[in-house]
């Protein structure tokens, strides 16, 4: 049997890659308690604070569909898609304590039929890609209640 491969993250510093409870990682506006994702370093994205100053911050990993559809087309670069192309449901997410909305990729198997808005989600990890020696992750939401399957953790 070969190695384990590396898991990391695809985009560094977004997300948490714990296998159990990922978890994407914003910043709190410390003048105004404003959200964001990713992580804001300059200024609150509030328009009615002026605040500079932010806490690094997990954001909730559940949340409620706001909104969704589906990719028939594979997006240009710097997307990685697999060979071939399969189409896939991305869905607009409104996190539950914080009331933000963030969009992501829903777990394979699961298309725009099988949604509703308000249908409850939650993050999970999957493989964007690999190479010799790595996966590469992403979060994706998954419907609450879900079975947990190899392709959508």
């Amino acid at each position: 049997m070969p190695p384990a491969k590396t898991r990391l993250p695809a985009i560094e510093g977004w997300f948490t890659v714990d296998e159990h409870a990922p978890a994407l990682l914003g910043s709190r506006c410390t003048a105004c308690g404003n959200f964001a994702f990713p992580k804001e370093t300059f200024f609150c994205r509030n328009p009615e604070c002026q605040g500079t100053e932010f806490a690094d911050t997990e954001l909730s990993r559940t949340g409620k569909v706001w909104s969704f559809t589906d990719a028939c087309y594979q997006p240009p670069k710097p997307y990685e898609a697999a060979v071939p192309y399969v189409p896939f449901a991305i869905a607009a997410v409104e996190l539950a304590a914080e009331q933000m909305v963030v969009m992501g990729q829903v777990v394979s198997g699961v298309g725009v039929d099988a949604l509703t808005v308000g249908t409850e989600v939650e993050l999970v990890l999957d493989t964007l890609y690999e190479d010799d020696d790595h996966e590469y992750l992403v979060w994706k939401w998954r419907p609450c209640g879900a079975d947990d399957t190899e392709e959508t953790r």
